[in-house]
């Protein structure tokens, strides 16, 4: 016995003979290759408001990328057109569109979704009305108008006429009282929103609620206290 191996513990020499052994021998065999794990960052979806682009998302995507988030996870739909002038139901099939196409990219069996302002209602038609719920492990409702706003009856375009308080949409729209079964929910919304009125109509049933003092609806997307908080409950492992 050389010197080197009589510097091993007992215990450790007997596991080195009986795998010499199972070589020798023809018994030993090479341990198969496992599942390969889901990646930790579910993909997330962005969903814009009226009168936006996908660029109004683009501090929260350097902020999700720079928390590793791989670029081909991350997804910010365009909405057309953005204007109001079609309804919202129009919007919610694009986001069903994009949804889908995200999952089939990246092979995801759920996904989150962020939406800002009108888009939150396009994202809750989809999964309401749509099926898209079971392909939501989170929804981040930023601004979203979901009890309507008086901002609406400045315009007659489709959509904004559904954005009114106590529209027959917005109605449909809350008539459920648990409408997002197992999805996560949050709201985040500032007091201080002149363009969702009264701001707190931002208030979504059943969310986790969060309120920051951002002086303007549109800052709320590069407000890095509510992009930091985005980040953070979308990086949360999904419970076991």
């Amino acid at each position: 016995m050389s010197s080197h191996l009589r510097d091993v513990s007992p215990r450790a020499r007997q596991a080195l003979v009986l795998a010499l052994l199972a070589v020798v021998t023809g018994c030993a065999t090479v341990p198969e290759a496992g599942p390969t794990p889901p990646s930790e960052h579910v993909p997330v979806l962005f969903v814009h408001g009226t009168d936006d682009t996908p660029g109004a998302f683009f501090a929260m995507l350097d902020a999700f990328q720079e928390a590793g988030w791989p670029k081909e996870r991350l997804h910010a739909v365009r909405l057309h057109p953005n204007n109001g002038q079609l309804p919202i139901e129009v919007m919610a099939y694009q986001v069903r569109r994009a949804a889908e196409g995200l999952r089939k990219r990246t092979g995801a069996e759920r996904i989150d979704v962020v939406a800002f302002s009108q888009g939150t209602l396009s994202t809750r038609y989809w999964m309401q009305e749509l099926g898209g719920q079971p392909r939501v492990r989170r929804f981040v409702s930023i601004s979203g108008p979901h009890h309507g706003t008086r901002a609406a009856y400045l315009k007659a375009d489709p959509a904004l006429v559904q954005m009114r308080p106590d529209s027959a949409f917005l109605r449909e729209l809350n008539r459920r009282e648990k409408p997002f079964g197992d999805t996560q929910v949050f709201s985040f919304w500032t007091p201080l929103d002149s363009t969702v009125v009264p701001a707190d109509s931002a208030r979504l049933p059943g969310a986790t609620e969060r309120t920051f003092f951002v002086p303007a609806h549109q800052l709320m997307l590069s407000a890095p206290a509510v992009i930091s908080a985005t980040v953070e409950v979308l990086a949360q492992a999904s419970p076991q």
